[in-house]
């Protein structure tokens, strides 16, 4: 089986090489250091990467037998936000960032995994919600390192998930007091 083990560093737009397939995948795949999955083509691979390595739709990564592949984001059910004025799109952002949800920041727009009682609490603000499939690619956690990973650091610099680390309903409120540093739940 062909086996991808690393992701190449610099921009796609410095690589001049032949792509040599495609790996298609949804964001959730895409988050794994160790998957087993198939090429666009059919071809099966094992996905054996760092922790805390995600793939994003145009990375390069390279494979065992020296090819390149590209990665493609798969397009998936997401719920496409927008509002009348930043100010209410600020808004719908402060409330799905208190649920620890994954998002992805657009120009005048949020995405976001769907999600029935989001949707809801998203209208209940004032928010247009509709559903669509769609590439979803969500930022980073501020202290990620990156500019596109939900994840946040702690535990002694280990990546944890916040959905791993709460019993979620999302259909809860709290309050975090803090934005300027890492915080850190224990079991």
């Amino acid at each position: 089986m062909l086996e991808i083990k690393s992701k190449l560093k610099i921009p796609r737009s410095a690589y001049k090489v032949a792509v040599g397939g495609q790996l298609k995948l949804p964001f959730e795949s895409r988050q794994k250091s160790r998957l087993k999955t198939k090429l666009v083509s059919g071809e099966e691979v094992g996905l054996i990467l760092p922790r805390g390595e995600i793939l994003r739709g145009g990375d390069l990564v390279t494979a065992s037998d020296g090819r390149v592949i590209e990665v493609l984001a798969e397009p998936e059910k997401v719920l496409h936000v927008v509002c009348d004025t930043p100010a209410e799109l600020a808004r719908a952002a402060y409330h799905l960032g208190n649920r620890h949800v994954p998002v992805q920041v657009g120009d005048g727009f949020l995405r976001l995994a769907a999600d029935h009682v989001l949707e809801e609490m998203l209208k209940k603000i004032g928010a247009d919600v509709s559903s669509m499939e769609a590439p979803f690619e969500p930022e980073a956690g501020a202290y990620a390192g990156g500019h596109h990973r939900h994840d946040e650091m702690g535990h002694g610099g280990k990546i944890h998930d916040h959905h791993q680390e709460h019993d979620h309903d999302r259909d809860h409120d709290h309050d975090h007091a803090h934005c300027d540093h890492p915080h850190h739940h224990r079991k």
